[in-house]
């Protein structure tokens, strides 16, 4: 499990294509402290297994159903991505639940900046539009951040200084895509809900 609170921004260093997959080999020097082979580590919002670990590298493999559903079958060497850890038992909770089970890809649609923050506009799926709500968690590129406005198509996030400065948002422009994760606890609250008119 993670929180969405970014460790660091790391960066691609190769892609290998394996046909049906990839392998990714990313340099992040924070994440790479305590690594070891079958650990977990976010990249981008996506959870990815280590399967080598050497100084300040990782490398991951990619599946073609990860890469289908997300955006890193766009990333190439030199990409800069989001990295976080998961979360230790019995530590903070900075940001929200989040799996690295990305639901969707949207795509920036605008950017309005302002003296001490930034407006974001991001397209959002129709499926996943029922679990995003004003003021809810959603989590993107494997960023916490609170939904400022949800509306039919799309929604906006309010970006501080310190979101712009570490994670890949500040560089996001118009027709980028980015992974999606909508709040866990609205999808299970569906479900339970269904279950229930089920029975009746």
């Amino acid at each position: 499990m993670f929180t969405g609170i970014v460790e660091e921004l790391g960066e691609v260093t190769a892609v290998e294509n394996l046909g049906d997959s990839s392998r990714f080999r990313l340099r992040g020097p924070a994440v790479t402290q305590d690594a070891r082979h079958g650990d977990s580590i976010a990249v981008n919002g996506v959870c990815l297994t280590v399967v080598e670990h050497e100084g300040d590298e990782f490398t991951a493999d990619v599946m073609a159903e990860t890469l289908n559903r997300s955006s890193l079958g766009a990333l190439t060497a030199g990409s800069r991505v989001n990295l976080e850890r998961p979360t230790a038992v019995g530590a903070r909770l900075g940001g929200h639940i989040v799996q690295g089970h990305v639901d969707g890809v949207g795509k920036i649609l605008d950017r309005e900046p302002s003296e001490h923050w930034e407006i974001v506009k991001i397209s959002l799926p129709a499926d996943l539009a029922r679990y995003v709500v004003d003021k809810g968690s959603i989590t993107v590129d494997g960023i916490s951040l609170t939904v400022v406005e949800a509306c039919s198509g799309h929604f906006t996030v309010s970006l501080i200084p310190t979101t712009l400065a570490l994670t890949t948002l500040g560089n996001k422009q118009r027709g980028d895509l980015v992974n999606l994760e909508v709040d866990i606890i609205a999808k299970y609250v569906e479900r339970l809900l269904a279950g229930q008119e089920a029975e009746k």
